[in-house]
């Protein structure tokens, strides 16, 4: 059976431009380390799966006849077209290119994973790093249809067909009018914040502290006042400054300069984050993404760890820390 044009192999095409750019099959040969007959055989081969001749041959070497003239930019096109397919998948393999969707649920102003985001950045400034506010369940349904390759979250919770790892902790702060009469102490307890009105946002992660808080202050057998408002995060700091209730950040947010609040700690209070993602995500860069972030958080553990040794206070390790989303 005759074989047909569609049968041509990448082969064919690289050894027909180099045969025609060297005018010669001997020089073609030379080029790409094979022997002059290895050429030529392919050159025949294709000739005859196209159905027609491609080169004028003489003694002092080949030139292309018409079909060849034709046919020569087509199969540079296709081979120009593969390499930089290949190139492409190279540079996704590497983490060179490629994106990265990650589900957040914490302030991202300082702490790790501020760090963690800027450090990747630094490494593979061609990757996009697309972030998405949202509540864990939103996340961890994104996650599982891989619409989302990881979502850092508080607490240790273990979520079905989902991977996990305990990233860093946080403190936890109340944010106080800086005309509170708790405002001059440098860390508050619980039993001080018992009789306090409270907000949280509408929107994440405003459900995850409203939570929080019903569960620390029915500790103290307090009826929690909890207001839900619709404003973002920032507005509810606003709201907090002209004295319409209290609302409780990690620590990562302490950095921000917000006119009319004060943080102060909560005596006893960390807050422990986890990234979660699908053990199906085969993203690359991703993969890279959370190398380094168990690289970062296996460092700050040990540096904890040594610092305590040498006699010093650290902040709490996230293996030193108590679920506190349970």
């Amino acid at each position: 059976m005759k074989r047909r044009a569609r049968d041509i192999e990448f082969r064919h095409l690289r050894c027909f431009v180099n045969a025609a750019d060297h005018g010669s099959f001997r020089k073609a040969g030379s080029t790409m380390g094979v022997q002059q007959s290895s050429i030529s055989r392919c050159i025949c081969d294709l000739e005859d799966r196209l159905g027609t001749s491609l080169f004028h041959r003489h003694r002092s070497g080949v030139t292309l006849n018409r079909a060849g003239q034709q046919f020569l930019p087509r199969a540079r096109q296709i081979i120009r077209g593969l390499d930089e397919s290949l190139h492409a998948m190279a540079a996704l393999g590497r983490s060179e290119n490629g994106s990265i969707r990650v589900g957040i649920y914490s302030s991202i102003a300082s702490g790790f994973l501020a760090e963690l985001l800027c450090s990747f950045g630094d490494q593979h400034n061609h990757v996009q790093i697309e972030l998405i506010d949202g509540n864990p369940e939103e996340h961890v349904a994104a996650i599982r249809r891989l619409k989302l390759d990881v979502a850092f979250l508080t607490g240790t919770r273990t979520w079905q067909e989902c991977d996990s790892a305990l990233m860093w902790s946080e403190g936890v702060f109340v944010v106080l009018p800086e005309r509170h009469e708790l405002a001059i102490r440098t860390a508050v307890d619980w039993r001080e914040l018992s009789g306090e009105a409270f907000m949280v946002s509408k929107t994440a992660p405003g459900q995850e502290i409203y939570d929080y808080l019903v569960r620390k202050l029915a500790d103290l057998s307090w009826h929690p006042d909890i207001h839900v408002q619709s404003v973002s995060r920032d507005n509810l700091l606003s709201l907090v400054a002209i004295g319409r209730g209290l609302t409780v950040v990690s620590e990562a947010m302490t950095v921000t300069n917000h006119p009319g609040v004060v943080f102060r700690p909560i005596k006893g209070e960390r807050l422990p984050f986890s990234a979660i993602w699908s053990p199906n995500n085969d993203n690359p860069a991703f993969r890279r993404l959370l190398s380094m972030a168990r690289t970062k958080a296996g460092s700050e553990r040990s540096a904890a760890i040594s610092e305590h040794l040498c006699g010093f206070e650290p902040h709490a390790s996230p293996s030193q820390t108590r679920d506190l989303s349970q």
